[in-house]
């Protein structure tokens, strides 16, 4: 099948990643801000246990405090998950420390934390939720979390520039781009995905499954980009997941 122009342009300026470097990201599935549920709040140490009693793989989310220290929580305010009100980035590290997610006995947890936790005993999707260069102290966080940590791990997000930022500081750790073509028209939609992936040059996608199957994705794995596809519930999703994506970000429904 000849490749289009774009397709080209693709291997050039985003080529795809040697497949050892890649290999971790498709031998299992994820659960999705860990495996909770009833009971199980997502993204706390709760959560993560019980993925990894599963041997399941494990996507977190993190913020940034006040200082760009990472903190594991998926929303920009603390009101949904916590007694606490305001958003994450005006609390200081040590403030954030106190804070109790709601319904159970654990304080926000510190990526640092996570990661010893997890110990290299399943492979780790972090999603890094910054905008625009904000992205910068955070991803350097992250990064310094990550020193010597010996586990399959890869860092992911809808913003390109943290990839342009992982690609440029820290070439070793694996990285992603979230992709969701929801709310966006066509050609807007065409253009944002390639400027995107141009600008990010990750190893692999993260996919809205809502949107698959589509030519964009279908390309990436052609030419040797995983596809990973979020977020899976229910058997049709897992039946699209399964045709089209090469590893599933799930919660149980």
């Amino acid at each position: 099948m000849r490749s289009s122009p774009s397709a080209l342009l693709d291997g050039l300026i985003a080529p795809a990643p040697a497949p050892r470097r890649i290999a971790f990201l498709s031998r299992q599935p994820f659960a999705h801000r860990g495996l909770h549920g009833p009971g199980i709040v997502e993204n706390s140490r709760a959560a993560f246990r019980a993925a990894i009693a599963l041997g399941h793989g494990i996507e977190c989310d993190v913020q940034a405090a006040r200082g760009g220290e990472a903190f594991v929580f998926h929303d920009d305010g603390l009101d949904r998950l916590t007694g606490e009100s305001g958003a994450v980035a005006d609390r200081t590290a040590a403030a954030l420390d106190r804070i109790m997610l709601e319904g159970t006995g654990e304080t926000l947890p510190r990526l640092s934390e996570m990661l010893t936790l997890v110990a290299g005993r399943v492979p780790l999707l972090i999603e890094i939720k910054a905008r625009h260069r904000a992205a910068h102290p955070l991803c350097m966080s992250v990064r310094r979390s990550l020193e010597g940590y010996r586990g399959a791990v890869a860092v992911m997000s809808f913003n390109p520039e943290v990839g342009r930022w992982f690609a440029r500081h820290g070439p070793h750790v694996t990285r992603g781009l979230v992709v969701s073509g929801q709310g966006k028209p066509r050609l807007r939609g065409r253009i944002e995905r390639r400027l995107a992936l141009w600008r990010a040059r990750p190893d692999f996608l993260a996919y809205d499954v809502r949107d698959l199957p589509c030519r964009f994705a279908a390309t990436a794995r052609r030419r040797g980009l995983p596809v990973l596809t979020w977020t899976v519930r229910g058997a049709a999703a897992e039946a699209t997941a399964a045709a089209h994506a090469d590893a599933m970000i799930y919660e149980r429904t």
